[in-house]
């Protein structure tokens, strides 16, 4: 399919925004755009607006292809758009795509807590499955934790939106995230970049990196990545005046392929991640009972954190990829095998009590280890073109996860005999956790006619679990004052053995197991559609599919009233029609949606007076979610680009089985509340515009602003996140001969204020008042420079 990159077409800029709720800045910027073009001679079209242009080759149905030929609604970015946007981790598109939010939840960093139309998860349990599924080259990362961090040297991320079951398993009842990393080319290259930016009131934060790749010998190709990170810490803890948020990352991923034939491709990838920060940014404000944070309560609307313990956060991970290509005589078609290998250790210190005194500390760890290998086969039999294949997963998680509570009391008991980092009471919990499935899938897509094409599929899966778990409540610690006092060090007894049961899943000794069980879950998954071709450019398309999300058990039991498991299989019926089109002055794509959603699956997140915090999973409700998207791109003239996208989603709930709102009762003001990480409007709108330098080169000014509604964080609706209004500018130079690029950046320039989550915490702590949330924060307005240079 061709795109056109050069037109003379001009539409009149305020055609071109009417109608959009867009701040003074955006459209000054615009009309000072115009201004520009019409001073310079129009040249072809190249800079970022060049590059946004570009149709990106996409791999949504396990096969090459242009992103404006699928028929799906896909969101997709190649290398020269990831740079222009300067996405530096999947968080920096959490606003701006319609019904897309990729939040970090900031419990423990890194944790992904994504939504896509309506639905998402709010939680940092490692047994939790997503709702959105992130592929790394093919591989499906088996949990949640440790996927959040910077990234760099990618070839595309592709942002699926809606149920993908059929080709990719479970837990992309949402959507799927495709992200793939560069490979050697033909031909040598090699660039070097740095960066450097801040804003808050923390120190600053720099970034070093490069890639050399190419040809070693005809056969043979060979890519060297590294990337280096030192952040000084963004924002400012009001306990000691710190700088906090710090973080210091190195990543270094080597690429091989060898291709020993004309028809095979082997492509190894190993890439070793470790990364050392701090602890979570902790905020406390009112709460949704209307308990205010004691004796620090923020403004919900700010910055302002007062935290004693900064904590901490390590993760070492090393994550191997195999990739085999054979093309076949049989429908001229193409197998394929990929093994993927991840192993993760990670620990973290976190203040969940956010507040100056030491009420709720929480260290974790988690060990785990993922294998995996797809064979699959594609092919084109006449007018139908096959895609077919098995699958295997394996996962093995070691966790555990320990409160310190009240060390305060601890402190206050013993008339400061004692510090307040020895806890009044310690509970400890998690549990050893193993997943093993197993799948075979197809699809096929047949034209009917020239124009019309059926689309048909099904994914058959089996998937066991098991679990063997402690639970937090059961296996409690008291510090036993006289012997302490007596001894000088901290000692602890179980109330009801009468013994020291303290414990570690990870480094031992082994807590005491008070569950243990296995389950079994076979599901079948199909999907059946229809695209017609308007002409060679444009496309209309329906399909009906089904999704499931895995079920389950929760490895934080904290709540005697509830078991850990299992919880069952989420299912989810999804009906879409849409549309995709390609012009002279851009791109414009719409959809509508409809998901019924059976046996709900959530973690309901509610106060405790003896935890803190209790988390339930269960199967809580069936709900519909529907909504509209629209997102296009256009050239508004030769130099400037208009980027706009737009979405809405109407989401309720049908029937509700569990008190949600913990009242006492299930009823009808259950079934009124909202659904989390479900928000109602998201928009978008972005200019990028690019200009003649003399003859030292070009450069591309660019101005987006993105919104996003308030939307509920927890099931009860008392936590929430605020409305986003993001305003993202830049500015890039680049030198005639391809080698230098030098940017100025902006991000989140309204300085909008932002929380990984909303956790209720009790209004008493045991016998001490605590109340408001934790609430971690996300970085605020932020200012950088970057230099890049390309040595060939």
């Amino acid at each position: 399919m061709k795109i056109t990159t050069c037109s003379t077409r001009q539409r009149p800029l305020a055609t071109a925004l009417g109608g959009l709720r867009l701040p003074a800045v955006v459209i000054g910027g615009a009309i000072a755009a115009t201004a520009m073009g019409a001073a310079q001679a129009q040249e072809v079209r190249r800079g970022s607006s060049a590059a946004l242009l570009e149709e990106v080759v996409v791999t949504a149905r396990k096969r090459a292809e242009e992103s404006q030929d699928v028929p799906l609604a896909i969101s997709a970015f190649g290398a020269d758009q990831i740079e222009a946007l300067k996405v530096r981790d999947l968080t920096n598109l959490s606003v701006g795509l319609p019904n897309v939010a990729l939040d970090d939840v900031g419990t423990t960093r890194g944790t992904a807590n994504f939504s896509i139309r309506g639905l998402g998860i709010n939680s940092s349990i490692p047994s939790i499955d997503p709702t959105v599924g992130v592929f790394i080259n093919g591989v499906y990362l088996g949990v949640n934790n440790g996927i959040i961090f910077d990234v760099f040297d990618l070839e595309s991320i592709e942002v699926l939106r809606g149920p993908q079951g059929i080709l990719f398993g479970r837990n992309v009842t949402g959507g799927a995230i495709l992200m793939n990393t560069k490979k050697p080319g033909d031909e040598l290259d090699a660039t070097v970049r740095a960066a450097i930016d801040g804003g808050g009131d923390g120190g600053m934060n720099r970034y070093l990196m490069g890639a050399i790749g190419g040809p070693v010998t005809e056969n043979l190709g060979l890519r060297l990545t590294a990337y280096l990170n030192d952040d000084e810490g963004y924002h400012e803890n009001q306990f000691d005046g710190s700088d906090v948020q710090a973080v210091e990352q190195q990543m270094v991923r080597g690429t091989l392929v060898w291709t020993p034939t004309d028809r095979s491709e082997l492509v190894v990838r190993y890439e070793n991640t470790d990364i050392d920060g701090d602890g979570p940014v902790a905020q406390s404000h009112i709460n949704g009972s209307g308990f205010p944070g004691t004796p620090f309560n923020a403004d919900r609307d700010s910055f302002d954190a007062n935290y004693d313990l900064i904590g901490n956060q390590k993760i070492e991970s090393d994550f191997l990829t195999a990739e085999l290509n054979i093309d076949v005589g049989l429908g001229d078609g193409t197998i394929t095998a990929i093994y993927g290998w991840r192993d993760s250790e990670s620990s973290a210190l976190s203040d969940i009590d956010a507040q100056p005194l030491a009420l709720f500390h929480a260290p974790s760890d988690l060990k785990t280890e993922q294998n995996s290998f797809e064979l699959r086969y594609n092919g084109q039999f006449g007018r139908a073109n096959v895609t077919t294949g098995a699958y295997w997963f394996d996962n093995d998680m070691d966790y555990h996860e320990r409160r310190n509570l009240l060390g305060f009391l601890t402190n206050a008991l013993t008339g400061g005999a004692l510090p307040d980092s020895v806890p009044f009471q310690i509970q400890d919990g998690g549990g050893f956790y193993s997943v093993e499935t197993v799948g075979i899938f197809a699809a096929m897509d047949y034209e009917l006619t020239d124009k019309l094409v059926l689309t048909a599929g099904a994914r058959w899966s089996s998937e066991e679990k098991s679990a063997r778990i402690a639970s937090l409540n059961v296996n409690t610690n008291v510090l036993d004052l006289g012997t302490t006092l007596a001894t000088g060090v901290p000692a602890y007894a179980n109330p009801i053995t009468g013994t020291d049961t303290r414990c570690n899943f990870v480094e031992g000794p082994a807590c005491p197991i008070d569950f243990a069980d296995d389950e079994t879950w076979n599901t079948f998954a199909p999907k059946i559609g229809l695209a017609y071709f308007l002409d060679d450019r444009s496309q209309v398309y329906t399909h009906w599919s089904r999704g499931f999300r895995s079920g389950g058990y929760n490895l934080r039991n904290t709540n005697p009233a509830f078991s850990p498991g299992p919880f069952d299989e989420e299912q989810v019926d999804s009906f879409e029609v849409g549309y995709k089109s390609t012009h002279d002055w851009g791109r414009l794509n719409a959809a509508v949606f409809y998901n019924d959603i059976q046996d709900m699956q959530r973690e309901v997140n509610r106060s405790d007076p003896d935890s803190g915090v209790a988390q339930i999973i269960d199967n809580t409700a069936d709900a519909t979610i529907m909504g509209l998207e629209i997102d296009g791109t256009f050239t508004l003239t030769d130099n400037l680009l208009l980027q706009a996208t737009l979405g809405y989603i109407d989401a309720s709930y049908d029937k509700v089985i569990f008190d949600l709102n913990n009242d006492g009762e299930v009823n009808g003001a259950d079934k009124d509340l909202e659904l989390p990480r479900a928000p109602e409007l998201t928009y978008s709108v972005g200019l990028n515009y690019d200009m003649t330098i003399g003859n030292w080169g070009y450069a591309t000014a660019r101005l987006s602003y993105a919104y996003r509604d308030e939307m509920a964080y927890t099931d009860s609706n008392f936590g929430y996140i605020l409305e986003q209004d993001i305003v993202n500018a830049g500015l890039d130079f680049y030198s005639n001969g391809g080698h230098w690029v030098f940017s100025l950046y902006g991000r989140n320039l309204l300085d909008t204020v932002k929380h990984g989550g909303d956790t209720q915490l009790p209004d008493m702590l045991g016998p001490v008042p605590l109340g408001g949330t934790f609430s971690p924060l996300s970085k605020g307005q932020q200012y950088g420079v970057e230099v890049t240079y390309n040595f060939f």
